[in-house]
């Protein structure tokens, strides 16, 4: 089967037609090593666009800051980009931009830690299975695989929770969603705002300037 060559930068071969294939792949020395590429529902989506400073990088870093600590005192690892994620249930292996996965989800075998080539111990290179948690940030390139291929995909994929936040507009769209049976639905507290059921506690993402004017962000638990 022919190659696909993809902005001169990403070469595809015709032989990666399978969730199992495109896993293997990501593993072998041929995978790009820039750019994300991912598989969603039997489809190779490549994203070669660089990210957003303000409305990506910097939201990215605050939302870390606040979860890694809620993570540690929970018995739960945060992982944040080029951490790739695989489902067979779900036609699925992607990298997020954040994933949570807790203790108790590897010891049940929810999630399975895949070995580095070799077997050297303590040496892993994917999650699979349905983590706990995914977050993603909307960026120009990624609107409609963040909003309507990922969220029926993590669905598939048994997540607990789908997190999702675009900050390209005037105001910060931030929601919590949880799994029904028929896709995800909001997830919110008493008051109205976003709720982790994983985490056990609601949050509120903030966006403001600093004196030079330049956005800057806090996630706030409560």
């Amino acid at each position: 089967m022919a190659t696909v060559l993809v902005a001169d930068q990403c070469e595809i071969s015709g032989d990666v037609v399978t969730l199992d294939a495109f896993r293997r792949w990501t593993r072998s020395p041929d995978f790009p090593a820039a750019g994300q590429v991912d598989w969603v529902a039997s489809c190779i989506e490549v994203d070669l666009s660089p990210e957003d400073i303000f409305t990506h990088g910097t939201l990215k870093t605050a939302i870390v800051a606040r979860l890694w600590s809620l993570a540690q005192t929970r018995g739960m690892h945060l992982f944040a980009g080029e951490t790739r994620v695989s489902s067979v249930a779900a036609d699925l292996s992607i990298e997020p931009d954040m994933v949570v996965v807790s203790e108790v989800s590897l010891e049940s075998g929810r999630v399975r830690l895949v070995p580095a080539a070799g077997g050297r111990p303590d040496r892993f290179v994917e999650l699979e299975g349905g983590p706990d948690i995914v977050v993603e940030i909307v960026s120009d390139a990624s609107v409609r695989k963040d909003t309507e291929r990922l969220p029926a995909a993590y669905h598939a994929a048994g997540m607990r929770e789908f997190w999702l936040v675009d900050a390209r507009g005037p105001e910060v769209r931030f929601t919590i969603q949880r799994p029904e049976a028929a896709g995800w639905v909001v997830n919110a507290g008493p008051c109205g705002a976003p709720f982790s059921t994983v985490f056990g506690c609601g949050f509120s993402l903030v966006r403001s300037r600093n004196p030079q004017g330049r956005f800057i962000y806090d996630l706030v638990a409560e």
